[in-house]
């Protein structure tokens, strides 16, 4: 277990450093790739499976990066990436579906692609729900909730009263 999370730190310190991504987000950045790594495993000690312990995985990993965005006045992208890619792509399961389908054992290269397939979905779907609830409360922050209920109102009743636009 110790081993993983400093291979994800390491992996996500090497990402960064081939992308020439600034010394002062580095560090943050790769502790991004050790602490995905962290709840993977913690999570895939509690449920069985891949997709729910790689959606929670991806899930912090897209909240980290929209945290320290945040904090470090810099894109989220910067630490989404090597916290979320690294640990978490399915290296194994992919070159084991195309070994096996090179090998012509359909079978287990129908079996190893649904892995990779269950990893991409959990990756994408924990990633999305905090995008989605990141950028709801932005646009809220922004615009203000009153002002949005305000103007929801105001369109259900202009569509009442058989007025088109408000």
């Amino acid at each position: 277990m110790i081993v993983q999370l400093l291979t994800s730190f390491t992996g996500a310190l090497g990402f960064c450093l081939v992308f020439h991504l600034r010394r002062r987000y580095m560090f943050a950045a790769s502790l991004g790739g050790l602490l995905t790594c962290g709840v993977y495993l913690a999570a895939a000690s509690i449920w069985s499976g891949i997709l729910l312990p790689t959606l929670t995985a991806a899930a912090f990993a897209a909240l980290y990066a929209e945290f320290l965005a945040w904090f470090m006045g810099a894109p989220a992208t910067l630490f989404l990436i090597p916290a979320l890619l690294i640990p978490l792509v399915p290296g194994r399961p992919l070159y084991y579906a195309m070994y096996y389908a090179v090998q012509q054992d359909m079978d287990l290269s129908a079996d190893f692609a649904r892995q990779t397939a269950l990893y991409a979905l959990g990756i994408a779907l924990g990633a999305s729900l905090v995008w989605a609830l990141a950028d709801m409360r932005r646009h809220l922050k922004q615009n203000g909730f009153g002002n949005c209920a305000v103007r929801c109102g105001a369109a259900v009743r202009a569509a009442s009263c058989g007025r088109a636009s408000v």
